[in-house]
């Protein structure tokens, strides 16, 4: 019978009779190397060019993908004049065999973590309004001080980000939120202030604030619902009986701030999503009050998740980032509300 071809590692029972666990063994490191060197070899699609990458030599190459082949009773890769070109079968398992070699990888990050300084990937979760300004500042101060740690960031609605940190596809959420109230176990970072966003010489975002009233009717951009803005937005509305009817629904943040330059149209935002653009003299902003439309950026961690050193102190790095960008004016930190 044929040995089956699994992208698992170091696959076995262990006996239970005394004399057969000495015959047990798990070349994990062995198994792993063949797997990459598969990898390698799909991705150049040459023998020599895959060796340089591995540092290895073509024909050594070649006796492990023999072997590997020989393990799983078929051929990965098909011999052209051009090269090596995966087979069906390699084809079915490469997606399997990429995810077993990121959670190696991620395992050896997360074990040297612990063990020394904070080390591995660490996955964040955010609306891309929050993602844009921290992300940048997030990598450059974990570069120097902690190089070690990688950044994964995802990019998604709230629903979504929720979604994901409840199945713990990520360590750390960063949400906004309406209203007082938290979820148990988030923590407040930082209050923000909502304005009308306008192009240059608008006549309303003129001045420094604009009463809720003002945006009776006026021609706006705005998320689809569901989406938390809109839904405050539309709440808020109701409350004070005017009409806030978008001529034009977009969930994309760019296409919302190009629209508004460029057609005339308004939209509602949060200072630092357009704070480039109001410094470049592209949009006019003025803070909504009378009453105010406020909004919390809150951060969350999951449970029992990832390279807790490491998560521990990209989430201390957000927290400084957050006030050191609520001394700009971007926003007010939760302390300072």
């Amino acid at each position: 019978m044929q040995p089956q071809c699994t992208a698992e590692a170091g696959a076995g029972v262990l006996s239970d009779r005394p004399e057969m666990v000495n015959d047990y063994r798990s070349d994990l490191t062995a198994d792993l190397y063949r797997w990459r060197a598969f990898l390698a070899i799909a991705e150049f699609g040459n023998l020599t060019r895959a060796a340089l990458f591995l540092n290895s030599n073509p024909s050594l190459l070649s006796r492990q993908l023999n072997a590997l082949e020989r393990d799983c009773g078929g051929r990965l890769f098909s011999r052209t004049g051009r090269g090596l070109a995966l087979s069906e079968l390699g084809e079915r398992i490469l997606g399997q065999v990429k995810a077993l070699v990121a959670d190696a990888d991620e395992l050896e990050s997360d074990v040297r973590g612990e063990a020394h300084e904070p080390a591995g990937r660490v996955s964040i979760g955010s609306l891309p309004s929050i993602a844009h300004p921290l992300a940048g500042r997030l990598f450059t101060q974990l570069r120097a001080s902690y190089p070690s740690v990688r950044l994964r960031i995802h990019e998604g609605s709230s629903g979504q980000v929720e979604e994901w940190l409840a199945d713990a596809r990520i360590h750390i959420a960063i949400l906004y939120r309406y209203g007082a109230s938290l979820s148990p176990g988030e923590q407040a970072l930082a209050v923000v202030d909502s304005y009308l966003v306008a192009a240059p010489g608008d006549h309303l975002t003129s001045q420094r604030e604009v009463p809720f009233r003002a945006l009776d009717g006026l021609p706006f951009i705005l998320p689809s619902v569901p989406n938390g803005l809109r839904n405050a937005l539309n709440v808020l509305a109701r409350r004070q009986g005017i009409t806030l009817e978008p001529a034009i629904e977009a969930d994309s943040l760019p296409l919302m701030k190009s629209t508004v330059e460029s057609e005339g149209l308004y939209t509602v935002l949060p200072l630092h999503t357009v704070w480039d653009e109001v410094q470049q003299g592209r949009l006019q902003t003025a803070r909504l009050v009378d009453p105010p439309l406020q909004r919390t950026v809150s951060m969350a961690t999951a449970h029992a998740k990832g390279p807790a050193k490491a998560v521990a102190v990209v989430a201390k790095q957000i927290q400084k980032i957050v006030a050191e960008m609520a001394l700009h004016g971007l926003w007010r930190t939760s302390e300072a509300a």
